[in-house]
């Protein structure tokens, strides 16, 4: 086998190769993950936990694209997204659900000069147990309000020193260090998917599970609203329809004053009440 130079690849190239395709042809999930910056713990720790769930495979783009050429629908589309450093995931398992576990698995670590940040970074108020010195100046510098107190520098406020996708410096990185601060995430995070002839970008496959769960709340409540109104007998809404009913029908009958067992108490009170407002009323205008 050779490559687009016409060189011959490597016997290891080829198994590489061979492997892919084979995972490719059996899986019916493939997913992508920028590997960049990721630490080669993180990759291990992955592969041993979810060693029964999928395949990770890690090789240059151009051996994955090799193995990747197959007869599944759509696959170009899926390989056109591999640029950069990679891992491909070969599983069965939904895209959705590898991302929201792949977002579970990852741990907070110390900054690094270079690092990416994946979140705000925040220095919390309080005692930094740092005595005074020339590290004053770096907290200036970054616009941190400090005070001194009892040999010690203190942060006056929350205060946010790093934006998300911003570079980590090297003053920041040394500073965050002496807090005692792992403000970055570290762990996979699916680029792109491909099931069912369908290729999904990164950011498609990110819920808001919080978000999605309020919205499924509102439909079903939407819903359930308007089979009442409807009058529309299901299951869960004959309940709520009978009951609907029995007091629609039980304030027609008070306002009627139609007599009855169950109505003749109440119609006897609703009297009561407006007999007393009628006598306040008359007291007020100073009749006797």
């Amino acid at each position: 086998m050779r490559d687009p130079t016409g060189r011959e690849y490597s016997t290891k190239k080829v198994e590489t190769i061979r492997k892919i395709n084979e995972y490719a042809e059996k899986k019916s999930v493939l997913a992508l993950s920028k590997i960049r910056k990721v630490r080669a713990r993180q990759m291990m720790t992955l592969r041993k936990q979810f060693r029964d769930e999928m395949n990770i495979v890690v090789a240059k783009n151009n051996i994955s694209k090799m193995g990747l050429k197959n007869r599944k629908k759509n696959i170009e589309n899926f390989i056109e997204r591999i640029i950069d450093q990679n891992a491909i995931i070969f599983t069965e398992m939904n895209p959705f659900k590898i991302q929201l576990l792949l977002d579970k698995n990852k741990v907070d670590l110390p900054a690094r000069v270079g690092d990416i940040a994946t979140d705000p970074v925040t220095l919390p108020s309080g005692n930094t147990s740092i005595p005074p010195g020339p590290v004053l100046s770096e907290f200036k510098e970054l616009k941190v309000p400090t005070k001194i107190e009892a040999g010690s520098i203190f942060i006056s406020k929350d205060t946010e020193v790093l934006k998300t996708g911003e570079e980590i410096k090297p003053k920041l990185a040394s500073l965050l260090s002496r807090l005692g601060l792992k403000p970055i995430k570290a762990g996979l995070s699916l680029s792109a998917a491909y099931t069912d002839g369908v290729v999904f970008g990164g950011e498609d496959l990110r819920l808001d599970l919080k978000e999605y769960r309020i919205n499924i709340q509102k439909a079903h409540n939407s819903t359930l609203a308007l089979s009442i109104e409807a009058t529309y007998l299901t299951k869960e809404t004959i309940p709520m329809i009978l009951g609907k009913a029995s007091l629609n029908a039980k304030t027609l009958t008070l306002l009627s004053a139609y007599t009855t067992k169950e109505t003749l108490p109440d119609i006897l009170s609703s009297g009561q009440q407006k007999a007393k407002v009628l006598l306040n009323l008359v007291k007020q205008k100073g009749f006797n």
